[in-house]
């Protein structure tokens, strides 16, 4: 019986150099920057066949979160219009938000999840999670899954 898949979301400088370079080759062979697998792999230093082994098996968090759900929870301090600017964050890259729970602050820090539903239309989610945790207040964000 073959094993089912399992995914896992990794933050970037903790997926190994030569699944980034897959990453980046299959970019520019999109864009047509490079006209074949083997001049995107030269590119970027790396086999066609490490191409090929991977490239079914990675792609930037954005491009696969399209119409998918998003589960996130953020660690912040109990200041007044913070949660204001993470729901602003959010509506400005035109995601939906289909549930949210703040947990009562605790030693002036609340937990918060959110689920947010990606839609084509919806912006950069890595720019928005990036953008919420540079917020003053803003302990950290884990994105917990997404379906």
């Amino acid at each position: 019986m073959q094993e089912k898949g399992r995914y896992f979301v990794l933050k970037e400088r903790a997926v190994p150099d030569v699944l980034l370079r897959v990453v980046e080759a299959k970019r520019l062979l999109d864009s047509g920057k490079t006209a074949s697998v083997q001049e995107a792999a030269e590119k970027m230093g790396i086999s066609r066949s490490s191409f090929y082994k991977y490239k079914d098996d990675i792609f930037p968090f954005h491009e696969t979160a399209k119409g998918k759900t998003i589960t996130m929870v953020i660690q912040l301090d109990d200041k007044p219009g913070l949660l204001s600017v993470v729901l602003k964050t959010v509506a400005e890259v035109h995601a939906n938000i289909l549930t949210i729970h703040q947990s009562i602050p605790i030693n002036g820090i609340a937990s918060l999840t959110l689920s947010i539903d990606v839609l084509p239309q919806t912006g950069d989610i890595e720019e928005m999670v990036a953008h919420i945790e540079e917020q003053d207040g803003i302990h950290y964000v884990k994105i917990l899954g997404s379906e």
